[in-house]
This record gives structure tokens, sequence and C-alpha cells, in this order.
């Protein structure tokens, strides 16, 4: 057997190797235990995420932000937050471009054109800041509508559960009959009285 660790030949007997003290046992068992016929599956890698569908794709990002616990109030919150955050950077460099070129003006080294273009660099700054308030205006108006859609539809997908009349099962050996919540003929019934009324 070969170390893996200093490449060094061992006998089969030893535990650890002569040479570096590697567990040579815990190697042996770990090539013992691989099947010598397991294939690679490829489902499991981000190639997999290559080939998905559109729909695939949603709902697989939708069930990992469930188990990651991001519900659409999170991402409502985070959304201001990113605005706040983005808008204050646009407000900073937009007075740090200002002080800045104004004192490049002062010094005097520069030409009356370039002068011209440096006074008016402060307002590359503004575009942080535009993006930043359209984020918090995203998050306060559009993401709210998000949000109270999202929790009518939690709303009414339990109120349908706990409208349904789910009776507990007796045991297996009872001849107790328990009632159905529908009937069979109800919609027909229904059905056959609209006809009847036209």
């Amino acid at each position: 057997m070969f170390c893996p660790r200093c490449g060094s030949n061992q006998s089969e007997d030893l535990k650890f190797c002569k040479v570096c003290g590697v567990n040579l046992y815990a190697v042996k068992q770990v090539v013992d235990a691989r099947e010598p016929d397991e294939k690679f599956d490829w489902s499991k890698t981000w190639v997999a995420e290559m080939f998905l569908s559109a729909d695939e794709y949603k709902r697989r990002k939708a069930e990992i932000e469930h188990q990651r616990g991001i519900t659409p109030e999170v991402k409502r919150y985070n959304e201001i937050k990113a605005g706040v955050i983005v808008s204050s950077v646009g407000i900073a460099l937009t007075i740090f471009l200002f002080v800045f070129m104004g004192g490049l003006i002062a010094s005097g080294k520069v030409s009356h054109d370039a002068a011209e273009i440096l006074s008016r660099l402060w307002v590359a700054g503004v575009i942080p800041l535009f993006v930043g308030l359209a984020l918090i205006t995203n998050g306060l108006v559009v993401s709210k509508k998000l949000v109270e859609a999202a929790r009518r539809g939690s709303r009414m997908g339990h109120e349908g559960l706990e409208g349904e009349a789910n009776p507990s099962l007796g045991s297996a050996d009872t001849n107790e009959f328990l009632p159905s919540p529908f009937s069979v003929t109800e919609q027909t019934t229904k059905h056959l009285s609209r006809s009847g009324e036209k």
C-alpha cells in the first residue's frame, strides 16, 4: 500500500505510515468502502441548474428561500435597507467629489477647461443616490403590495385547511361509519336545478 501523504510503500499490515505517521487504516477503510461501480450524479452539481426550466428554477429558488426563512417581509426589509445604504453611499460620494474636486481647482494647478469639468464631477455621486431612492420607493410601495398578497394567500390556505372537517379515524376493527363532508350528488342536483331555471 502506498501512503497518500508521503508516497512511500508500506506493508498492508501497518496501521500507521512509518515515514510520516498518517493513519493507513483509515485510508484503507475509505478505499474499501467506495463502490467501484459508483457513478457520478450530475443532478447534485451546479451543472444541473443550468438545464432547469424557468418554472423549475423559480420553484427551487422559492423552496430554498422558504428553508432559509426568507419571507416576503424579510425581502422587503432587505430591499429598504439596501436602498438606505446605497443612498448614503451616493450622498457620501457626492460630498467627497465636490470637496475633493473643489480642492484641486483651488490649488490652481489645473487649466480652466479641466476646472470646468472637475467642478461638475460631483454629479456622478447622484447616480447611486437615485438608485438607493428607487430601492427605498420600491420597498415601501411595490414590495408592500407583494407582502400583502403573500399574506392573503397564506391566510386563504390556512382558512381552507381549517375549514375542512378532518374527523379522526377510529380503530381499524370498528364498524363505525364516518359521514362525508360532501355529497356525490350535491353538485349534480345543483346543476339540474340551474338547468331547470332556463
